[in-house]
């Protein structure tokens, strides 16, 4: 476990369990869902992140550059390879001091996704709180797919409500892959501010949104923002105790539904997430 603090903030890092964030806490509270002792999933995490795709590809199967492609599933129970490689790796740490850590996470070619790359993010507390960047550079000698993310949980209770804007929501099936575009409310008017407490399960990307998100709680109320990141995913999981509001560059499925970005050789993308709170 690596610890960095500044002012009220503290963070705990586990590299090696996917590059995850293990817990995040402001004068002792909870910003995000702490890990339990002895976790060895990083779906029990704080937040993990995304790379070298986020959420969802349709069987693993997607065309690209001319070829067909075809991943193996990565989690038990799911039909459909989910959020990457890089959350199932132990991530390296290249630097580290009080307040901040760069991870690394290097891929070479393989079943799991045809083309090298090499991940870093950037972990850093400030007096305002949480900020993080998540690259990724393409390290194969030819074109390559790239979507990144950032899964976090938050801590839920009846008087949680989540705010923002955003320009559809994209509908989905029994699988949870997107089949259509609706307008942003149809599934919950988070405009005006909504309890991410429910009865039936939100499990869906919304496009366009405001790159900021206003999270309520009976204690504070966290801003969250992301950068290169126009999707915002919400998942509100009925009865666990947590939702999740992910700052992701794609949509799920977005190598068979949408243009992807295209890494050329030695190029990379970034996108970055900050969690603060205000001081009253």
């Amino acid at each position: 476990m690596l610890h960095l603090e500044a002012g009220d903030w503290k963070v705990a890092l586990q590299p090696e369990l996917g590059g995850t964030i293990a817990a995040l806490t402001f004068q002792g509270r909870d910003v995000l869902r702490p890990t339990p002792a002895g976790a060895t999933n990083p779906l029990e995490t704080a937040c993990f992140p995304l790379v070298p795709y986020a959420n969802r590809i349709a069987d693993g199967r997607f065309l690209f550059a001319g070829e067909s492609y075809a991943l193996p599933r990565n989690m038990e129970g799911q039909d459909h390879p989910l959020h990457g490689v890089g959350w199932l790796c132990g991530w390296d740490v290249q630097a580290t001091d009080a307040g901040s850590a760069v991870l690394i996470h290097t891929h070479e070619a393989d079943a799991n996704w045809p083309w090298s790359y090499r991940a870093e993010q950037h972990v850093s507390l400030d007096e305002s709180g949480l900020h993080v960047s998540l690259s990724v550079r393409n390290t194969t000698d030819r074109a390559m797919p790239a979507g990144l993310g950032f899964h976090p949980y938050f801590p839920a209770d009846a008087e949680t409500r989540l705010s923002f804007d955003a320009k559809s929501v994209w509908l989905a099936d029994d699988a949870m892959l997107p089949t259509e575009r609706a307008g942003a409310n149809q599934l919950a008017d988070w405009s005006s501010g909504e309890t991410v407490v429910r009865s039936t399960l939100i499990d869906n990307a919304y496009e366009g949104w405001s790159k900021d998100a206003t999270i309520a709680t009976r204690d504070d109320t966290i801003t969250l923002t992301g950068e290169g990141t126009p999707y915002l995913h919400v998942f509100t999981p009925p009865g666990l105790g947590f939702f999740c509001a992910e700052p992701v560059s794609d949509m799920p499925n977005a190598l068979n539904l949408a243009d992807p970005t295209i890494l050329a050789p030695d190029e990379t993308r970034t996108i970055a997430m900050s969690l603060t709170i205000a001081r009253g």
